[in-house]
């Protein structure tokens, strides 16, 4: 087919070559002045004040049979000729005068300076070569060194302020970057779309031949630390022709135009290196919308916008150019960047899955020393909503946790501490409570467990625990079976049921209520809100948007019209949440009256250890005692009657009893 053919450029079409740009006429004057001054500063100092002059043959000798000679240098020019040069003493003894005069070499006129006391001194005669070189060297010496001090300076100030409009693009190759898609995991779709990128540039007649065309951009979104930088890293890695990569950052500059002419100047080198891609970190610097809503709009970033357009695809756009862009605020970009022609392709990088989770665990530990009782899977099952850059943080973590012990391989117990310092903060040992907010914190977390323990639809209890970490002072933590991307209404209700726990039990054993309840009112109040406001799950109000308050400002969005509903549908809003409120904490208070006494067991063991797993949990809610001190009583009941197979006399024991501590 014809459009497969590549148009070769003609001479030219070919883009010529700038080079330096010429020195300011004004700055070569001034280097040239200085250098004729400092010429005439040397030609002074290098000249005493006495003058040479020329004395004839006779006098000479008159001058020696006087004594007023004591020294003299004879030398030869190379031709034949002798001259001698010296100082005479003036007739007075005043001082001396400094004479040359040129001589027929004899052995009467040695014989005379011998006699008189004359000091002689022969030099070697100097050549043509000798001479010129004795009287050029030091002239280019000096040019030189002006040259290098002022004339350099000038020309690289002069090419630095042209160098403002040139692109910052680096080029990357496989030789500097050694990441491959092997070293991406979790994100599987957006692997796919990008391999079909690198794929081009290796074959691109296999997209060719059926008429179809390469998308001309790729945008990657999604929430930071997702792996947006690491895949355009890997198709560095991968791809076989020329990698650019630049900021969008880099394209704003103090002067007005330049990111423009850096737009223009990256596009121009693409054109040369095609087919290539490009790869365009944080577009949205200057890529959002030309419209803020509020203080009019910035020229400059609306130029290099308007300039990224057009070489995208305009009037004269080129093809074999692929654009890759990385953002995690896809909501601000502007429309006409988004449509098609443009950014073809939207991938959207995902926070990962269990499995991806997994994956991205196994790779960053590689080079990490795990024990072989590490669960990997275990771990990814406990670190819900983490992202790669999270997952990569916990194993570091992991591996500082047993390098401070001086242990020799990364255990279970070191990944499951760094998952709870990566996600709640690390231990604070060093505050230390007073027994009364300790006996509070122990009953407000205890408070939370058996209300999430009696509530099917809540994640199950991994631990709880009294110690302070982070902002709180104690926690109850949930291990999710798995990855949920919706929540019904009975596990939002659920979930309301547990976060009142803590004020219930509060009130129940102290008949008073304190602040540590504050957090969980707060996240209780959002969730009833979203539930009557966006989720549509109140009967009263039916299922209708009542108005979301997340909405960005900047964008002239939420600004006016935010509450799009009339008062009485306000009050209406304000006595629903209120209800769901007030039922989840009834229901949550009722749970904690009807196990008051499995409360008061797990609150004074919470005081004791400080830390219990679901295992303690599970057996003290259905014993009332821990799993531990159960095989004691099998153990002792062996011992005494060991001719009788041990029944199960604990199952006989009411449930209500409480452990002795």
């Amino acid at each position: 087919m014809a459009d497969n053919k590549k148009v070769k450029e003609t001479p030219s079409d070919k883009p010529k070559k700038k080079g330096p740009p010429p020195m300011p006429m004004r700055g070569l004057a001034i280097s040239f002045l200085m250098m004729a001054i400092f010429l005439t500063v040397l030609h002074l100092f290098s000249n005493s004040s006495k003058k040479t002059t020329d004395l004839n043959y006779t006098d000479f000798l008159t001058k020696i049979k006087a004594g007023r000679i004591a020294k003299v240098d004879i030398a030869n020019d190379g031709a034949g000729n002798h001259f001698v040069t010296g100082e005479s003493m003036d007739l007075n003894e005043s001082g001396t005068t400094q004479f040359r005069t040129e001589i027929i070499l004899t052995e009467k006129l040695m014989e005379m300076l011998e006699e008189n006391g004359v000091q002689v001194s022969i030099k070697r005669p100097k050549t043509m070569l000798i001479s010129v070189l004795a009287n050029i060297v030091p002239f280019i010496l000096i040019f030189g060194i002006i040259y290098f001090v002022f004339i350099r300076q000038m020309k690289n100030a002069g090419r630095g302020a042209m160098s403002f409009g040139k692109s910052r693009a680096k080029l990357m190759t496989r030789d500097k970057n050694k990441i491959t898609f092997k070293d991406v995991a979790g994100v599987d779709e957006a692997k796919e779309e990008l391999l079909e990128i690198v794929e081009f540039l290796k074959n691109p007649k296999q997209f060719q031949k059926l008429g179809g065309k390469m998308p001309k951009g790729v945008l990657l979104s999604g929430a930071p630390g997702t792996g947006k930088t690491l895949l355009a890293k890997a198709v560095a890695g991968e791809a076989d022709g020329p990698f650019f990569t630049i900021s969008g950052s880099d394209f704003v500059e103090m002067f007005v135009g330049i990111g423009a002419s850096r737009v223009r100047d990256m596009f121009e080198q693409g054109k040369k290196n095609a087919p290539c891609i490009i790869f365009i970190d944080e577009i949205d610097a200057v890529g959002r919308s030309r419209f803020s809503g509020i203080g009019g709009g910035h020229d400059e970033r609306e130029q290099t916008l308007n300039a990224l357009l057009v070489e995208m695809d305009g009037f004269d756009s080129q093809e074999g150019i692929i654009i890759v862009a990385a953002t995690n605020r896809p909501d601000v970009l502007d429309p006409a960047l988004l449509r098609p022609g443009r950014f073809d392709r939207q991938v959207v990088v995902d926070l990962p899955t269990l499995e991806g989770r997994e994956q991205i665990l196994k790779i960053h530990s590689r080079n990490v020393r795990l024990s072989d009782k590490v669960e990997l899977k275990k771990s990814a099952r406990g670190t819900p909503g983490f992202s790669g850059a999270d997952l990569a943080n916990l194993v570091n973590e992991a591996a500082l946790l047993a390098a401070r012990r001086g242990a020799d391989f990364v255990e279970q117990e070191d990944m499951e501490e760094a998952r709870d310092k990566v996600m709640w903060g690390r231990e604070r040992r060093s505050h230390v409570l007073d027994p009364e907010e300790k006996k509070l914190t122990a009953y407000h977390e205890a408070g939370h467990t058996i209300a999430m323990y009696h509530t099917p639809e809540c994640e199950p209890i991994h631990k709880v625990t009294i110690i302070p970490r982070g902002r709180a002072l104690g926690a109850t933590m949930s291990l999710p079976e798995k990855d949920r991307y919706t929540q019904s209404k009975k596990r939002l209700e659920a979930d309301l049921v547990s976060l009142m726990g803590g004020r219930a039990a509060e009130e129940l054993i102290f008949s008073d209520v304190t602040t540590g309840a504050h957090n969980d009112i707060e996240r209780a109040t959002l969730v009833a809100r979203a539930m009557v406001c966006e989720y549509g799950m109140s009967k009263l109000l039916g299922p209708q948007n009542l108005g979301s308050h997340s909405q960005p400002i900047f964008l002239g969005q939420g600004l006016s019209g935010s509450h799009e509903h009339s008062e009485e549908t306000a009050q209406k809003i304000d006595q629903e949440v209120q209800r769901i409120i007030t039922e989840s904490y009834d229901t949550c208070m009722k749970i904690l009256v009807e196990n008051k006494e499995k409360l008061v067991i797990l609150s004074e063991l919470l005081l004791e250890r400080e830390v219990l797993n679901f295992e303690d949990v599970d057996s003290i809610m259905k014993t009332g005692e821990l799993p531990e001190k159960k095989a004691e009583k099998i153990q002792v009941s062996e011992t005494e009657t060991p001719a009788e197979p041990a029944p199960a006399e604990e199952n006989n024991e009411p449930d209500n009893e409480p452990a002795s501590s």
